[in-house]
Order: structure tokens, then C-alpha cells, then sequence
């Protein structure tokens, strides 16, 4: 298991830009696939993006080309750089660590509200 902690959520108005970061309590090897997913009111937890060891990566149709996923191994950190925020990409927003299909950890959540 590792834990995980969020930061740099808050709110933002339309068209604007956060960048997300996801601190791990321990060294992330380099087979550890990182992630960031979210959860809106009163709908289910979905995939934003992930990020494998070897830095491979995957999108949710409705991020692409806006948001941009990384890591620093060295850091034990996973960012989320978030562009052109939309309204229904308010949401509170998890770090997630995995190991192939098993996830080992999860964060608390950051509360992203895109607004004006």
C-alpha cells in the first residue's frame, strides 16, 4: 500500500488553468501506473488519465487535448495540468496508485470548481 496526497485544487473560472499534484509516501517504482480520476455530484468516480512507468499515457475522450498528465519518479509525484477548464469538469479529483489491475492506493481528493 501508499498513501497519497493531493494538492493544488480550488476554484477557477471557465477557460482557466490548474495544475494538479499527487505526493506518494514512498518510492513509486518504476511499474507503478499512476492515475487521476473524478468524481462529480451524484455521479460515479470516472478515469481522467493515467501514466504508466515508462510514461505511456491514456485519456478520457472528454480531457483530451486539454489536460496533460506527468510524473517525477525522483519526486514520488504525479501531475495533472488542466487547460481550458469547463464547468462539467467540476468535480473532486483522486491520485491513484496501481500495480497491473490492483490498485494500492488512493488519495482524499482535491476539489476542483470551474465557475464564474
Amino acid at each position: 500500500q501508499v498513501q497519497l496526497v493531493e494538492s493544488g485544487g480550488g476554484l477557477v473560472q471557465p477557460g482557466g488553468s490548474l495544475r494538479l499534484a499527487c505526493v506518494a509516501s514512498r518510492t513509486i517504482a518504476s511499474i507503478v501506473t499512476m492515475g487521476w480520476y473524478r468524481q462529480a455530484p451524484e455521479k460515479q468516480r470516472e478515469l481522467v488519465a493515467t501514466i504508466t512507468g515508462g510514461g505511456s499515457t491514456n485519456y478520457a475522450d472528454s480531457v483530451k487535448g486539454r489536460f496533460t498528465i506527468s510524473r517525477d519518479n525522483a519526486k514520488n509525484t504525479v501531475y495533472l495540468q488542466m487547460n481550458s477548464l469547463k464547468p462539467d469538469d467540476t468535480a473532486v479529483y483522486y491520485c491513484n496508485a496501481a500495480l497491473g489491475s490492483l490498485t494500492i492506493g488512493w488519495g482524499q481528493g482535491t476539489q476542483v470548481i470551474v465557475s464564474s
